[in-house]
C-alpha cells in the first residue's frame, strides 16, 4: 500500500470530502482502503483522519477502470504498476483485458446469430408447431437447425 508524505502545507480533506468530491460513498473509500486500493489515512487533525487531495484522482481512476470492465484484482495490479512506473507491465494488463473483452463480443455475436436464426425459425413456423426458440433452448434434441443447435450447445465455438 502506498503512503502519501504529508507536507505542512499541503491540502487534505476528511473522508466524506474526500468521498464527495470523488463521487462515491464514504464506504466505498473504506472498501477501498480494505482492499488496499488506497492508503489508510494520512494525518490526523482534530479527531479526524484526513487524506491527500490526490486520492481524488485515483478513486476517480478506480470508478473509470470499473465501468471499461477491469476487476478490482486488475485495478490493484494496475494502480501497483504505476506506483511501480511500470508502464510495460500496465500495457499488459490492459492487452489481456482488451483479448477478454474481444472474447466476450465474439461470444455475444455468436448468441445474436443464435438468437436471429431462431426467431426467423420461429416466424416462419406454422403456428400448430411448436416454437422453435423454446424447443431450442429446452432440450438438446430440438428441431431447430443444425447450425442453431451447435451454437446454442456449445457457444463458445465458431
Amino acid at each position: 500500500m502506498q503512503h502519501f508524505p504529508v507536507k505542512a502545507n499541503s491540502h487534505h480533506l476528511t473522508i466524506g470530502r474526500l468521498a464527495r468530491e470523488a463521487n462515491v460513498g464514504v464506504e466505498t473509500i473504506r472498501y477501498y482502503q480494505k482492499l488496499a486500493l488506497l492508503p489508510a489515512a494520512a494525518i490526523k487533525i482534530g479527531a479526524f483522519n484526513h487524506y491527500p487531495v490526490v486520492l481524488i484522482g485515483r478513486v476517480r481512476f478506480i470508478k473509470r477502470s470499473q465501468s471499461l470492465g477491469f476487476t478490482l484484482a486488475e485495478i490493484a495490479s494496475l494502480l501497483r504498476l504505476e506506483d511501480a512506473h511500470d508502464k510495460s507491465g500496465i500495457r499488459n494488463v490492459t492487452n489481456h483485458h482488451l483479448q477478454d473483452i474481444k472474447m466476450k463480443i465474439a461470444d455475444l455475436q455468436r448468441m445474436q446469430k443464435t438468437l436471429l436464426k431462431l426467431v426467423h425459425e420461429c416466424e416462419s413456423s406454422e403456428q400448430a408447431e411448436p416454437c422453435p426458440i423454446i424447443t431450442s433452448l429446452s432440450d438438446h434434441h430440438t428441431n431447430a437447425s443444425p447450425a442453431c443447435t451447435q451454437s446454442i450447445n456449445n457457444p463458445t465455438k465458431t
